[in-house]
């Protein structure tokens, strides 16, 4: 899918991109058109990529992408054809290469084309409430209803029977048929990525956008952040319950169930037919199954597989919680 909200100022030839990005070019690379970044698994030809840990070595050896940014000891999954930008800091330096080609994803800066929904096409189309500001290029199904104070920003999609309350916000964001967002939401901001560095730290570009399957329903207080490299996913006809925090590139499958307060860290991934008690905490990069519970409270840390059951901290299998817990 495309992404509007960000431009992509390429093409750039690859010793320009480098030298823009204060990147050496150890290699001497110099005249391969390159016209975008992505991740290891959609990139393509004349792409630029980033391959940093090993968990991901099977889309490694697979990645098309012309140029990889990558560590002397991760290099040699890559393909013989990729072309490799050696690092020992491979995020930063992809970070770098990224606000070359997406300079305005830096920092989310207030919308400055919104206009009060009443000077807008959706004027006697659909229900609304007081004080809704709506940006450009917003597309709003039939039948979706806008409580009061609620904020579209330019370019977002929301599909037709939707339900928005009151006092959301949405950006970045694609939004499916049948959703519900409940109140005080903020949906599609950047992630909380950046590089600790003196005297100011460095932000990741987040140039992903924010997806929401058909039928989902989004409690109230949550937050979801938009992808960085790849899209947040909510698939559907999930729930999430009241102040759920949903990190960059997560993506959960259809008909999950996630209690209130629950935490995801970034880039990892929900099969279907998961359900997570209240309070539960998903670290980054993990791998969940389908079918799987994780009662509330519950620290994950590792993968979990299929038709698993899980508790405690670190999680793991029930029987095996119950029995050292008892």
């Amino acid at each position: 899918m495309k992404n509007p909200f960000f431009k992509n100022k390429g093409p750039f030839k690859i010793d320009k991109l480098l030298s823009l990005s204060k990147i050496k070019n150890l290699n001497n690379f110099k005249s391969d058109i390159i016209k975008n970044v992505n991740d290891l698994k959609n990139a393509k030809n004349n792409e630029v990529t980033f391959f940093h840990s090993k968990k991901y070595e099977n889309f490694a050896k697979k990645t098309k992408a012309s140029y990889c940014v990558t560590t002397n000891k991760l290099k040699n999954y890559l393909p013989y054809s990729c072309k490799k930008i050696i690092t020992n800091d491979v995020i930063l330096t992809m970070s770098k290469l990224t606000k070359i080609f997406y300079p305005d994803s830096i920092s989310d800066y207030p919308d400055a084309d919104l206009k009060k929904i009443e000077k807008s096409k959706f004027h006697n189309k659909i229900k609304y409430g007081y004080n809704v500001l709506i940006g450009k290029n917003v597309s709003i199904g039939k039948n979706s209803i806008l409580g009061n104070n609620v904020i579209i920003e330019s370019n977002v999609v929301i599909g037709k029977n939707c339900v928005i309350s009151s006092n959301v916000i949405i950006k970045n964001s694609f939004i499916g048929d049948y959703v519900h967002i409940l109140d005080s939401c903020v949906l599609g901001k950047k992630g909380f990525g950046f590089y600790p560095s003196n005297p100011f730290n460095v932000r990741y570009p987040h140039i992903g956008s924010l997806i929401i399957e058909n039928g989902c329903e989004i409690g109230c207080g949550t937050t979801i952040d938009r992808g960085s490299m790849s899209n947040t996913i909510i698939g559907q006809n999930t729930f999430l319950d009241n102040q759920v925090h949903i990190a960059h590139n997560v993506k959960i499958g259809k008909n999950c169930i996630i209690a209130g307060q629950v935490g995801f860290a970034g880039s990892s991934t929900l099969g279907n037919n998961v359900m997570i008690g209240g309070q539960a905490g998903i670290s980054g990069h993990l791998k969940i199954g389908n079918n799987v519970h994780i009662a509330g409270g519950s620290g994950v840390i590792n993968d979990i597989p299929d038709n698993t059951k899980v508790m405690g901290y670190p999680a793991k299998e029930l029987r095996s919680f119950l029995k050292d817990n008892k």
